[in-house]
C-alpha cells in the first residue's frame, strides 16, 4: 500500500512540473528534474560522465532505452567527451564550453542547443539524446535515434507480376528515402508536423512544389491543424478524420504501400501524406477511376493493360448487379427470362423453403464470413478454408434444400468479381445490399432506381475540391485516356485537369516514340 501511495505521489509531483520551467545550471538538479518527469518509467536511462583528464567537467546523458543507437552514443558522444584534453581556461565560460563540445567534440551532425524543458522532454520520448553540462542552464538535443525496423519487402496487398518489388515500411525516414530515390528533384518537398495530443506522431506531407495545387495543399494543412485526437497509429485514422463526405461508403483518399505508386501520384500533381509507424501512404485528391488502376498497368503493353482495366470495371458492375438482377427477374419479371432457363430455375427452387431474397442474404453472408476468415488466419490455412469452405458449404446447402443451385452460382460469380477490385470491396458490399433490397421491393425498376441514385451520389462527391468522377463524365480527351482504358504513354502528354493545374504538360513533345 505504501509503494502504491508513493508511486501515486510521484505521478502527481511530475504532473505539477510546468513544461516552461527553466533548466538549472546544476547538473544534479536537472537530472533530478528529468527523473521526476519520467517517474515510474523503466526505460529512461541517465548516465553521468566525467572527463578522463579531471573531475572539473561533469556531463549527463538522458535517453530512452530501445529508441537510441547505443554504438552511436558510445562512439559519437561518450568516448569523445571523456577522452578530449580540455584545458583549464575552457571551464570559465559554460556557454562557450558547450558550443565547443557541440562544434568540435561530439561526432554527430544533427545537434541543436535548447533551453526549453518541453522541447527536451519531447526529444527524449522521440528517441533523441539530451546532453547536459554541469554549470550550463541548457542542453544539447542530439539525434542518436536507432531502433529495429522491418526490412523493405514487396507489399502483400499490392502484388504485381512486373514492376518494382519495394514496399513502404513502418519507418517514416525509410519511406521518404524510397520516394527521394525516385524523384531526385529539388522541387520535392517534405513538410513535417506532429499529430496526436499524447502520441505526438510525426506526419509528413510530400509534394512537388511546381505541380501541386497551393489551394489543395493549404486545405490539407488546415484540416490537419484541426485534428484533435490522443493518438494516431495508422494513416487510416487521418483518412477518416480529414476526408470529404464522411458518410459516403466510398474512399475519398487513396492508400498505397508501393513507393512507385505514390511517386506516380505525386508526379501528377497530387499530394502524399505519410506518418511514422504506418507502411501506407495516403494520396489526394482521389478520384473514382483510381479504384480500377493498378501499378502494373503502366509497366505492360497498353492493349493488355486496357483489357485488364476494362475487366475490373465490368467486374465491379457485375458484383453489385448480379444478385439484384437475379432476385428482380425471378420474383417479378419471369417473362424476361428464357422459358427453358426459367423452368430450370423453378425446378431447382421447388424444394427450397425460403424466398429468393432470403436465399441471397444467406449465401452472401456465408461468402463474406469465408472471405473474412481467409483474410484473418494464416495464409496457407486461409486459402484452404476459403476454397474448401465454399465448396463444402455450397454443396451441402444445395443437398439440404436450404438454397438452390442457381443461387450458389449467382453468389459465386458475385464473390469472384468482387475480388477483382480490392479497393472497392467495402463500398460494393453496401451498394450490393441496397440494390438487392430495392430489386426485392420494386423489381427491375427498383434496381434501375438504385443505379440512378448511385450515379447521382458519385457525381456529387468531391475530394479536396476535385470532382470524384473526374475522367468519367469529363469531355476533355486527356482525362479519359487514363480512365477505363490506358492510352499509350506517348499520347498521355497532359496531366489530369484540376490536379496538375500548375503545369499541365507531362512531356515536352507530342511526337510518338520512333517518329521523326
Amino acid at each position: 500500500m505504501k509503494n502504491t501511495d508513493a508511486a501515486l505521489g510521484n505521478r502527481q509531483d511530475a504532473s505539477k512540473i510546468p513544461s516552461s520551467q527553466p533548466l538549472s545550471p546544476s547538473l544534479d538538479d536537472n537530472v533530478a528534474l528529468f527523473r521526476r518527469i519520467f517517474s515510474n518509467d523503466g526505460t529512461l536511462r541517465v548516465r553521468v560522465i566525467e572527463n578522463n583528464y579531471g573531475t572539473l567537467l561533469r556531463c549527463g546523458l538522458i535517453y530512452v532505452d530501445g529508441m537510441t543507437d547505443q554504438d552511436l552514443i558510445q562512439n559519437g558522444i561518450t568516448k569523445p567527451v571523456m577522452t578530449y584534453p580540455f584545458k583549464e581556461e575552457d571551464h570559465g565560460n559554460p556557454a562557450k564550453l558547450m558550443e565547443k563540445i557541440r562544434m568540435e567534440i561530439i561526432n554527430i551532425s544533427d545537434i541543436m542547443v535548447s533551453t526549453e524543458l518541453d522541447e527536451l522532454v519531447g526529444a527524449v520520448v522521440g528517441g533523441k539524446t539530451v546532453f547536459l553540462l554541469d554549470g550550463y542552464a541548457g542542453a544539447l538535443n542530439i539525434n542518436a535515434q536507432g531502433w529495429q525496423t522491418r526490412a523493405i519487402e514487396e507489399p502483400t496487398t499490392e502484388k504485381a507480376v512486373r514492376g518494382p518489388r519495394e514496399g513502404f515500411t513502418e519507418s517514416l525516414i525509410v519511406n521518404l528515402t524510397l520516394i527521394r530515390r525516385r524523384v531526385q528533384n529539388s522541387d520535392l518537398k517534405f513538410v513535417f508536423s506532429d499529430i496526436g495530443t499524447r502520441s505526438k506522431t510525426q506526419t509528413c506531407i510530400c509534394y512537388l512544389e511546381s505541380l501541386a495545387s497551393p489551394d489543395i495543399l493549404a486545405e490539407l494543412q488546415g484540416r490537419l491543424a484541426q485534428v484533435e485526437i490522443d493518438h494516431i497509429l495508422d494513416t487510416g485514422y487521418l483518412a477518416e478524420l480529414i476526408r470529404d463526405e464522411p458518410y459516403s461508403p466510398f474512399e475519398m483518399m487513396g492508400s498505397t504501400e508501393r513507393p512507385d505508386t505514390a511517386v506516380s501520384k505525386i508526379m501528377e500533381g497530387r499530394i502524399a501524406l505519410m506518418i511514422e509507424g504506418s507502411p501506407f501512404a495516403l494520396t489526394l485528391p482521389y478520384v473514382f477511376v483510381e479504384n480500377f488502376q493498378a501499378s502494373e498497368d503502366y509497366y505492360v503493353n497498353y492493349y493488355f493493360a486496357s483489357f485488364n482495366r476494362f475487366l475490373r470495371v465490368i467486374g465491379a458492375f457485375m458484383s453489385i448487379s448480379i444478385p439484384a438482377v437475379y432476385v428482380a427477374l425471378v420474383t417479378y419479371s419471369q417473362e424476361m427470362v428464357p422459358t427453358k432457363l426459367l423452368l430450370s430455375i423453378a425446378a431447382a427452387r421447388l424444394s427450397v423453403p425460403f424466398p429468393t431474397i432470403i436465399e441471397a442474404l444467406i449465401m452472401l453472408t456465408i461468402f463474406e464470413i469465408l472471405r473474412e476468415a481467409g483474410a484473418r488466419i494464416p495464409t496457407t490455412i486461409g486459402q484452404a478454408v476459403s476454397i474448401v469452405g465454399a465448396l463444402v458449404l455450397g454443396q451441402a446447402a444445395v443437398d439440404a434444400r436450404i438454397v438452390s443451385a442457381p443461387m450458389v452460382i449467382v453468389v459465386g460469380l458475385t464473390g469472384i468479381t468482387t475480388l477483382l477490385n480490392p479497393r472497392l470491396t467495402g463500398p460494393m458490399i453496401i451498394v450490393r445490399l441496397i440494390l438487392l433490397f430495392a430489386a426485392f421491393f420494386l423489381g427491375i425498376y427498383g434496381y434501375f432506381f438504385g443505379l440512378l441514385g448511385l450515379v447521382i451520389h458519385l457525381m456529387s462527391l468531391r475530394s479536396f475540391g476535385v470532382s470524384y468522377m473526374l475522367g468519367v463524365g469529363s469531355i476533355r480527351p486527356q482525362d479519359i485516356k487514363d480512365a477505363a482504358i490506358r492510352a499509350p504513354w506517348w499520347d498521355m502528354y497532359l496531366r489530369p485537369a484540376r490536379i496538375g493545374t500548375r503545369n499541365m504538360k507531362r512531356k515536352a513533345s507530342r511526337k510518338k516514340a520512333g517518329s521523326r
